[in-house]
């Protein structure tokens, strides 16, 4: 499965990018395509959200619906033409069969009317479970996602592209095959990095990924990342498998923030992927021993 900190983080996105969003978590992917959407509003870029099968007012609900979607008027893009929501019937069944150059050209005609229209560029979202449907044609989209990705690979495009797959329905090996056509994988975007720790959201269950250095220094950071976890979250998992240096104050630092819950509450922490250093110092110093601390597979 692909960690949270591999890939491309979605608010560094340039033109040019096709990457693949292969999910089995609904926050993780509603929080990266809110990301992707907000940042190309914000920019002047038109939004083409290819949907499955659900229609424009049910996906800017089910955007809408997410935390992060506060502030952003995801009616009002629509009503625009900011956002324009197209079931994959309309975007991509309009003749009848699935033809992959025919379907790109139409790529680029709508890039160059988005031009035409003022944009500085376009994002394209598309949910690809409707590859399985039978559809005629569909039996070609490897080669459709191949194509595509040459052309963003080989054209100066004012245009970026995230392709959803949703890994209960597309087996290991389609999936492998599908995101080798891509330039990469898209992640949730940083909460943190001073260029020493590195903080970035986990999900199933929610929590933090921890890259760098976990010193006395890095509580601030993490009590502001771990602010941002739902206020729900009775669990809290840290994955530490990307940690490469710690201290004691660090590792007191960061469980004591994680347990916090705020108003009095405590949650219970969750360690996972914790190298061999960290686990030394957690058991020699007594800190697993804290109430609510448990540690993936057992204790390290």
């Amino acid at each position: 499965m692909t960690t949270p900190t591999q890939g491309k983080a979605v608010g560094r996105m340039e033109f040019g990018d096709h990457l693949c969003l292969s999910y089995d978590n609904a926050d993780e992917r509603q929080a990266i395509l809110l990301s992707y959407i907000r940042d190309g509003l914000a920019a002047d870029h038109k939004i083409v959200y290819l949907s499955d099968e659900d229609p424009p007012e049910t996906v800017v609900d089910w955007l809408g619906s997410a935390p992060e979607a506060a502030g952003l008027d995801l009616a009002g893009a629509l009503d625009s033409g900011a956002l324009v929501v197209r079931t994959a019937e309309e975007a991509y069944m309009a003749t009848g069969r699935f033809d992959p150059d025919e379907i790109i050209g139409l790529f680029g005609t709508e890039i160059e009317l988005a031009l035409t229209q003022g944009y500085k560029g376009v994002r394209v979202t598309g949910e690809e479970t409707f590859s399985l449907r039978g559809w005629p044609g569909t039996e070609r989209f490897a080669e459709f996602e191949r194509k595509i990705d040459e052309v963003f690979r080989t054209s100066q495009v004012n245009a970026m592209a995230i392709c959803q797959y949703d890994r209960r329905w597309f087996d290991a090996a389609r999936l492998a095959e599908l995101e080798s056509y891509h330039v990469g994988r898209v992640r949730a975007d940083d909460l943190h990095d001073d260029g020493t720790l590195r903080i970035t959201p986990a999900f199933g269950p929610p929590g933090l990924v921890l890259a760098g250095v976990v010193d006395a220094a890095a509580r601030p950071a993490l009590t502001t990342a771990l602010a941002t976890l739902p206020a729900r979250a009775g669990l809290v998992c840290l994955d530490l498998s990307t940690v490469d240096g710690c201290d004691e104050d660090g590792l007191r630092g960061m469980l004591e923030a994680a347990r916090d819950g705020g108003g009095g509450r405590r949650r219970h922490v969750l360690l996972r992927g914790v190298p061999e250093k960290a686990a030394v110092l957690l058991r020699d110093t007594g800190l697993l021993a804290m109430p609510g601390i448990s540690v993936e597979n057992g204790t390290p």
